[in-house]
């Protein structure tokens, strides 16, 4: 293939998750009702923390913000893909791509962040209860999430930036349903090695670091809880943390999942049908982790909900 520097005007192909044409009414199906409850059960989320009082705390803060970025991270590839399915066409501008890995890397790292706050909260809610309302204060909560957005946009700003210097073949195909760093680097005609040592570094950062004060925070939180006497007490306690546990075990098992399968196959279909895991199937089951068992949230639901029929 002819290799050249891209301009705007040049479309990559973005292959999706199967190239059967009698497949693609199915995955457009599936996809939309998958789109359309990840919307409606995260804007309930975000509705209900909005206007029931008893929700105005760190804990429903956190999980409120999470909700937003699911909504978000969904939307930067699903509509794309459906779209393209209903179009029946697989192209995608050279700027949209760029475009659409700058959000896609935002999202993914404000989510990974978010659940690193919703651990420290958790922290310090079972191993400092006494300070609690002291440490996590409205303005704390605020900041963090407020420097959140701005490391998370900065991240996403300079892979970005970096992907903007290399040079693609005539004809770019991504075997995938949205354009992602990894693939992209992979289909570069130009040398690499400075996009992958920031690949490395930056997920050292912003990977490792954070799930190592994850692990940190639910280290201290098991120790308090097992010098609890009762189990009654134990249970009580420990179970405020499990919704956020779970997520976690879905978010990070799914990210290291897609990394083990593209290290592991040649196959990068194969690949992207794994990450579906964590960029559509986690942002969905969100809402249903953290409301199925939590009364308080069940009980809000139930207020925004007679609130919605009585306007009407």
């Amino acid at each position: 293939m002819k290799r050249g520097n891209v301009s705007e005007s040049t479309e990559f192909h973005l292959m999706g998750l199967s190239d059967n044409q009698e497949l693609q009414p199915v995955l457009f199906g599936v996809f939309l009702t998958i789109y359309l409850i990840t919307l409606f059960g995260n804007l309930l989320i975000i509705l209900a923390t909005i206007f029931d009082s008893n929700l105005h705390s760190p804990m429903y803060f956190f999980i409120s913000n999470l909700s937003f970025i699911d909504i978000c991270f969904t939307t930067t590839t699903i509509p794309k893909m459906l779209v393209n399915i209903q179009a029946q066409v697989n192209s995608i501008s050279y700027t949209g791509c760029l475009t659409q890995i700058c959000f896609v890397l935002a999202f993914a790292g404000l989510e990974n962040e978010i659940l690193v706050m919703m651990a420290y909260d958790r922290f310090v809610a079972i191993c400092h209860p006494l300070r609690y309302t002291a440490i996590m204060n409205p303005k704390l909560c605020g900041v963090m999430v407020l420097l959140s957005f701005l490391l998370s946009i900065l991240d996403a700003l300079l892979h970005t930036l970096m992907a903007l210097r290399l040079s693609f073949c005539t004809k770019v195909e991504i075997p995938h349903f949205f354009c992602e760093l990894a693939h992209i680097l992979k289909l570069a005609c130009s040398n690499i090695l400075i996009n992958n040592i920031l690949v490395y570094l930056v997920t050292s950062l912003f990977g490792v670091l954070p799930l190592s004060g994850i692990i940190y925070s639910y280290t201290k939180i098991i120790s308090s809880v097992l010098k609890i006497p009762s189990a009654a007490g134990k249970y009580k306690v420990f179970s405020t943390c499990v919704s956020h546990l779970v997520v976690v075990i879905l978010f990070y098992g799914t990210g290291f999942g897609v990394y083990l399968s593209s290290a592991g196959t040649h196959s990068s279909r194969k690949s992207a049908i794994a990450s579906v895991m964590y960029t559509v199937v986690t942002p969905m089951m969100n809402p249903f982790i953290y409301s199925l068992r939590n009364k308080d949230m069940v009980s809000a639901f139930k207020k925004l909900m007679s609130r919605i029929t009585t306007s009407l």
